[in-house]
Parts: C-alpha cells; sequence; structure tokens
C-alpha cells in the first residue's frame, strides 16, 4: 500500500473530527517514506500531548507499519487560533 498525504489527510480529518490538517510528504529529503503532519481537533481539548499522539497514532495504525518517519504536532482550536495570531 502507497500512503499518500491526501490519504493521511483524509483518513485524520474523518476519523479525529480535525477542524485542519497541514501534511507535508518529506519523504524526498530522506531515504524512505515520510511524513510531517498538524493536527488542529477539538478531540484534543483536556488531553496531554502523549495522548493526542497516541489518538493519532491509533488512527494511522495500518499507514504506520508503511512509513519509515512521521513527525506530528497536536493542536486544540484554541491554540490553532493563538498560533496563528503570533
Amino acid at each position: 500500500m502507497a500512503v499518500s498525504a491526501d490519504h493521511i489527510r483524509d483518513k485524520l480529518t474523518t476519523e479525529l473530527g480535525a477542524a485542519h490538517v497541514d501534511v507535508e510528504d518529506t519523504t524526498s529529503n530522506r531515504c524512505a517514506t515520510s511524513f510531517k503532519v498538524l493536527v488542529v481537533s477539538p478531540q484534543f481539548e483536556g488531553k496531554p500531548l502523549l495522548q493526542r499522539h497516541r489518538m493519532v497514532n491509533t488512527c494511522l495504525a495500518e499507514e504506520l507499519k508503511e512509513i519509515h518517519a512521521f513527525e506530528q504536532k497536536t493542536l486544540t482550536p484554541e491554540q490553532w487560533d493563538k498560533l496563528k495570531l503570533q
């Protein structure tokens, strides 16, 4: 299975109810498939960073079997709004 940025974006948006998802395919910079994602979801409210990352990892469990490197940033909508104002 070839994992694409669009597939990752669609799955995170659907399964985590994400308000915003950025997916960057960083494969060309590395020796194997790699992605960098930013996920903004109200489901992250009140959850520590580790739990948010586990939610993303659980959502993409099958895809992560095919991905060599995966970098993620997880924010609540409130955190995202504050970041955009900076």
